[in-house]
């Protein structure tokens, strides 16, 4: 087994970092709708209308639809690199756009703008990682993609806080819109994005290609280069045959790929669920509707906004305990222990909800209910995704994965008010425990551990009947 010694940390790290800004901005623009929510409606009047509410919320997803359907297409042509600087120009133009908007239809072009940067960033940052990473320290490098969207999440609630001036009691829809935070506060709060974004666009030009991406091109003098300065040269040898070697079994296999072939189409629905429920298993809405959950809780919107900073603060440390327990303990019983522990943590919610039980209890069960999801669903799904998949597909694959997870999330944030009118706020939770118990039931059924494999040995393992359903 290769040792510590042999690779070049600080340059993995380096360019590992870089890659995984499109995950810090991805949860800056994912979660900075949260604070801004309570100002922009006033500004738009729209509080009293349900389906623009969801709508100027879930617009976004419409974006990271579109950029994950064509992520596939774009990162098999134009490689890992560039997509990359694209998605950081595009969260620049969207974050000053949607501070700018003066009408609802120009916020939420800005915003899908914003989204199709979430789709193209989402998919390509963990790919790049994983596939430059060496193997056994893998899950944890791909795991700072999730580090740094956790960090991008607590930028803009603390942010959104900082920003925001205290509402007087007993303001009015009317007194909002018309103070401060209604008039201007909402749009710096968007327009802080755009120095991350702007850092993220300037990096990413010096950051080299994947050399997995350039294999496939038959660029192996380029392939050989970056390995090396990854790894010694023994190092870049042996990885540089694996790739070699799995490209050209593929090839022998098939020169036109098709993607749902019965050959490949178990470990795709394995990556199209596994995505879908990460979004399903609800934690999303407690980012995006805090007003709403925290209200129903008994908290004011200062209350709230306060709130939001410390589910950011769990978020942030119980991700840190994923990224030193993804190698570890595995993705299988990480993926295991999330999706029990969140369908017990909702059923309580649940009943906190349904016996009028407010306050610190109640807040108590959402920040166990964020820790349990940033420990184990949150960064293990992208780790899972980034690696199952075979080389030949991997890019497409990945791209289907991805969009499943963002219509998820469309669906998940764009319902969330029309369920909690409907149902209430206990009927609502006690669906989300109903859908992670299910997924609880999935991956024990069909989710093989991965750790500690290289990329090549896990398609390997799919090929072998080890990962199908």
């Amino acid at each position: 087994m290769l040792v510590k010694e042999k690779f070049n940390f600080q340059y993995i790290l380096a360019i590992s970092l870089v890659s995984a800004m499109g995950g810090l901005l991805f949860g800056y623009d994912w979660v900075v709708i949260g604070g801004a929510k309570p100002f922009y409606e006033r500004f738009f009047d729209i509080t009293n209308q349900s389906s623009l509410q969801g709508w100027a919320v879930s617009c976004a997803l419409i974006g990271c639809i579109v950029g994950a359907v064509s992520s596939g297409k774009v990162t098999d042509t134009f490689g890992r690199k560039l997509p990359l600087i694209f998605s950081a120009l595009l969260f620049t133009v969207s974050a000053i756009g949607t501070g700018i908007a003066d009408s609802l239809n120009s916020f939420i072009f800005y915003r899908m703008l914003g989204g199709v940067g979430i789709g193209l960033a989402s998919t390509i940052s963990p790919i790049y990682i994983a596939e430059l990473a060496p193997t056994h320290y893998r899950g944890r490098l791909v795991s700072l993609n999730q580090l740094t969207i956790v960090i991008g999440i607590l930028a803009a609630q603390i942010i959104n806080f900082l920003i925001a001036e205290d509402i007087p009691e007993g303001s009015t829809n009317a007194d909002i819109a018309a103070s401060w935070n209604g008039q201007y506060g909402w749009r710096w709060m968007f327009w802080a994005e755009g120095i991350p974004a702007l850092t993220f666009f300037i990096l990413a030009f010096f950051i080299p290609e994947s050399p997995r991406w350039l294999g496939k091109k038959m660029r192996w003098a380029e392939v050989n280069k970056i390995l090396s300065k990854v790894g010694e040269k023994d190092y870049a040898e042996i990885e540089e045959r694996e790739i070699r070697l799995s490209l050209e079994h593929k090839e022998r296999q098939t020169q036109n790929v098709n993607i749902f072939s019965p050959n490949y189409r178990p470990i795709l629905l394995i990556g199209i669920v596994l995505a879908a429920f990460q979004q399903w298993c609800g934690i999303n809405v407690v980012f995006n509707y805090a007003d709403e959950i925290f209200s129903a809780a008994g908290y004011s919107i200062n209350d709230a906004l306060f709130n939001i900073v410390i589910t950011g603060v769990v978020n942030l440390v119980f991700t840190f305990v994923a990224i030193r327990t993804v190698d570890q303990w595995g993705r299988r019983k990480l993926l295991l222990f999330g999706s029990l522990g969140l369908a017990i943590t909702y059923a309580l919610l649940s009943l906190c909800y349904l016996m009028d039980i407010r306050g610190i209890f109640a807040l108590s069960l959402v920040l166990i209910g964020i820790a349990i999801y940033a420990m184990s669903l949150a960064p293990v799904v992208w780790v899972v995704l980034s690696e199952i998949f075979p080389n030949r597909i991997r890019g497409i694959a990945m791209a289907i994965a991805t969009t499943s997870l963002w219509v998820a999330s469309f669906i998940l944030t764009y319902t969330f008010p029309i369920l909690n009118s409907s149902l209430g706020t206990y009927g609502t939770f006690l669906l989300y425990s109903a859908i992670c118990l299910a997924g609880f039931v999935f991956v024990l059924r069909t989710l093989p551990e991965t750790k500690n494999k290289t990329l090549e040995e896990i398609e390997s393992d799919r090929q072998n009947k080890k990962l199908s359903i």
